[in-house]
């Protein structure tokens, strides 16, 4: 199924707020989404068209992706068109599909029944019909209705013979503003066949889109668990769960020692299958001697949304006869959902006794054990 694509991306998303191509969606650029599923289905070549001088924002965007090459796109999206256009090499008669990158849920179906499409016509689109009723708005208020029978709304990619849709474009009126690459190839007399496109490939265009699209996104839900002991030792202070209780002891270790907060870490990291806190932070390392554990759980957090991961909530479990935790209880509780930026009940700090039983019934030292449930995208 070997064709040409362009994927134009070199808008400045001001209805978004932002170039919306570069923001981050289920952990991927938006526009990594599209360029993975159009190389995956067999592009033979790539062409994304960025703004001038945003090339190095689409390297760090699709980043280990082969098969692709940024073009400077121009002042219009026809013109971005057009230069990607030119910058192929494909053959006249190849196949080639423009998509637009603020449409990310591109799939291979829809890809297939475009391509499908071109081969008994010279041009295709997906389209989904026009289901909520249509008014017209006059000065705010609203107008008449409008006859959606026969109406449809048009998605990307669009699918074209490559020297037919550049034909087209050649012809096109200097300064008129196409609202899609179909209306180009209808000017210049092609027909063009519509196929079943996907709710699921809504276009970006506005702030609220991207809750919505991140809705949309396929998760797994996972649990993690931890456990830490430390041993205590002469000290007026220990921490736990990121905070500071006055103790006529302290807990040993290369780091601040607490075991909450070790705890938790190894919890997150093991929900993503990310190996431990002494992967990350080797207690050989000499420049975690001291460190505050924040810092591990900080990172381990930041290492789970840039996978498009999200924390559901945490439960530690805090193992000891002395200190009495609960008096510090909510102040942990409020520290972790702080750290962690999640709502105070979707926290929990718990505290218990060996019955003065094992190395925390003696007095040794102290345990924690923490579980937290994560949400990461995929199927």
């Amino acid at each position: 199924m070997s064709f040409s694509a362009i994927i134009v991306a070199a808008g400045t998303g001001a209805r978004a707020g932002e170039a919306k191509q570069w923001r981050g969606l289920g952990g991927r650029p938006v526009l990594r989404w599209s360029a993975e599923a159009l190389l995956s289905a067999g592009a033979s070549e790539l062409a994304v068209v960025v703004a001038p001088g945003a090339e190095a924002l689409a390297a760090d965007a699709l980043s280990g992706l082969e098969g692709w090459f940024a073009v400077a796109g121009g002042a219009t999206r026809a013109a971005s068109v057009q230069a990607g256009l030119d910058a192929l090499t494909a053959p006249a008669d190849a196949r080639v599909l423009i998509h637009d990158a603020a449409r990310p849920f591109l799939d291979a179906a829809t890809i297939g029944r475009v391509l499908a499409a071109l081969e008994q016509h010279e041009a295709a689109l997906p389209v989904l019909p026009v289901a909520d009723s249509l008014r017209r708005g006059v000065d705010g208020s609203l107008g008449e209705s409008v006859d959606r029978d026969g109406l449809w709304r048009a998605q990307t990619p669009q699918g074209f013979r490559l020297e037919t849709i550049r034909r087209a474009y050649a012809a096109w009126p200097d300064g008129a503003s196409p609202t899609d690459d179909v209306e180009v190839a209808r000017a210049a007399g092609r027909t063009v066949a519509m196929v079943a496109g996907d709710t699921r490939l809504m276009k970006l265009t506005y702030p609220e889109d991207f809750a919505m699209a991140e809705a949309l996104i396929p998760r797994q839900t996972r649990v993690g668990q931890g456990f830490d002991a430390h041993r205590w030792g002469p000290g007026t202070s220990v921490w736990l769960c990121g905070v500071e209780i006055a103790h006529d002891q302290t807990l040993i270790g290369h780091s601040d020692a607490d075991a909450g907060l070790h705890a938790l870490t190894d919890a997150i990291l093991g929900a993503m299958g990310d190996g431990d806190i002494g992967d990350h932070f080797p207690p050989t390392d000499p420049q975690w001697k001291g460190a505050a554990s924040d810092r591990f759980l900080t990172h381990a957090v930041e290492r789970l949304a840039a996978r498009g991961g999200r924390l559901v909530n945490v439960d530690v479990t805090l193992i000891c006869e002395r200190p009495k935790v609960k008096p510090h209880r909510q102040a942990m509780r409020e520290r972790l959902a702080d750290l962690l930026s999640l709502p105070l009940d979707a926290v929990s700090v718990k505290a218990t006794t060996t019955e003065a039983m094992g190395f925390t019934g003696r007095g040794e030292g102290l345990a924690a054990q923490a579980l937290a449930t994560i949400e990461l995208t995929g199927s």
